[in-house]
């Protein structure tokens, strides 16, 4: 269903336009957000709270619903969570009108987002926040092989093919070792405990560090963990092709019964596959702002920013601070274009979940045990808050600590 739109004049009209809908009143200025991820959110929420009331805000995503991803792991292992982690948006939104539709492609130079369906919303602003892709690299027999981990589809079927085709003795591999590789392995290799199952979980990884773009401690602390739960992590192994039954590495076969791919990220293709790179005020262009992991941040240092959802976060506060300013500035009929806010990129540590374990990194320590556990369990439970689903927020650190 489609909440919103802009009428052209009738001599004028494209037949595409998505029609005038009372819910979403038109006062000749539009905001739209792309996107209900971590960045998605966090700056339409902003902006119902900060936008002059002239502007509309529309939010558009094709699931209507916001997904805590660092958690869809936990899946896997309890499908229970699925519902915890899924919010509905008309759950986290006053103002904000919703359209529930596959982004097809943003034509900038028109300021038109082209949706499924041949629709089109026009904009005055946008914000690019449709997050990530996987990124299979052309590998061979990778993409039809191999189940990512993007969604809780993707979760519930790499729970249903380890209980049908790994357990009680088969293999499992997961290719990359980012963060997102290492839950999902953690979580593969608690469930073959709880199943009393002897099955292996293989990790691989091109690089020579799990969680290779993370500080040296961290990573050898999640090395550990990852091998204390049972997982058999093999480092500087690149996956070079898959079959049905095995994947081949220069450094040789490895037979498989499940194959999981967490082997990086890449656009989505309504951004042709790529993530555009944007400076520190998260401007693709005058009207056009792209951030969290649907574009490459360089902050105001200079930086790279890593993409994760703490980042996102933050990005989506800036964001909103520099929409607020340039269509109080438009309105205001401002000839003069208003300073924008830079992002610099910080966040006060990092963690991830191994299965009934965890690793956190608080500045230069590293924690593990049950303060890692604890600290993991507040992080969704914290974002959840954040956008009001606070209920949720309860349930998740319920099961997590559990």
């Amino acid at each position: 269903m489609v909440h919103g739109g802009i009428v052209p004049p009738a001599e004028t009209a494209d037949p595409r336009r998505v029609p005038f809908c009372p819910l979403v009143p038109s006062r000749g200025m539009r905001v739209v957000v792309l996107g209900a991820g971590y960045a998605g959110v966090t700056l339409a929420r902003r902006l119902e709270r900060q936008l002059p009331p002239e502007a509309d805000l529309v939010v558009v995503d094709e699931t209507g619903s916001h997904l805590v991803l660092h958690e869809v792991h936990r899946v896997v292992r309890r499908p229970s969570l699925a519902d915890v982690i899924t919010v509905p948006l008309d759950e986290l939104f006053d103002r904000a009108g919703i359209v529930e539709s596959r982004v097809e492609s943003v034509d900038r130079g028109g300021r038109t987002v082209h949706l499924a369906g041949d629709e089109a919303i026009d904009y005055d602003y946008a914000a690019v926040t449709l997050g990530s892709s996987t990124a299979f690299y052309g590998l061979p027999g990778v993409r039809e092989h191999a189940t990512p981990l993007k969604s809780v589809g993707d979760a519930e079927r790499i729970r249903a093919g380890f209980l049908d085709d790994v357990a009680p003795a088969g293999t499992v591999v997961v290719g990359g070792a980012g963060l997102s590789g290492v839950q999902v392995a953690g979580e593969l290799a608690a469930l073959a405990g709880e199943r009393d199952a002897d099955a292996s979980v293989v990790l691989v990884e091109q690089l020579d560090e799990v969680a290779p773009n993370f500080p040296g401690n961290f990573q050898r602390a999640v090395h550990d963990e990852l091998e204390a739960r049972g997982v058999d992590v093999r480092t500087g192994v690149a996956v070079e092709r898959a079959t049905g039954d095995a994947i081949e590495t220069a450094a040789g076969t490895i037979d498989y019964d499940q194959f999981v791919w967490t082997g990086g990220i890449a656009g989505q293709e309504a951004m042709a596959g790529e993530r555009p790179v944007v400076r520190s005020d998260l401007r693709l262009d005058d009207r056009t702002f792209a951030l969290g992991d649907a574009a490459r941040v360089v902050d105001g240092d200079g930086e790279a920013v890593p993409a994760s959802a703490s980042a996102a976060i933050r990005e989506a506060n800036v964001a909103a601070e520099n929409l607020v300013r340039l269509v109080d500035a438009d309105l205001e009929g401002d000839e003069f274009r208003p300073r924008l806010e830079p992002y610099r990129f910080s966040v006060p540590g990092w963690i991830v979940s191994v299965g009934d374990g965890a690793v956190a990194q608080l500045g230069p320590s590293v924690l593990t045990g049950k303060a890692a556990k604890a600290m993991k369990a507040t992080v969704g439970a914290g974002h959840l808050t954040g956008v009001g689903a606070v209920k949720n927020a309860v349930e998740l650190v319920e099961a997590e600590l559990s």
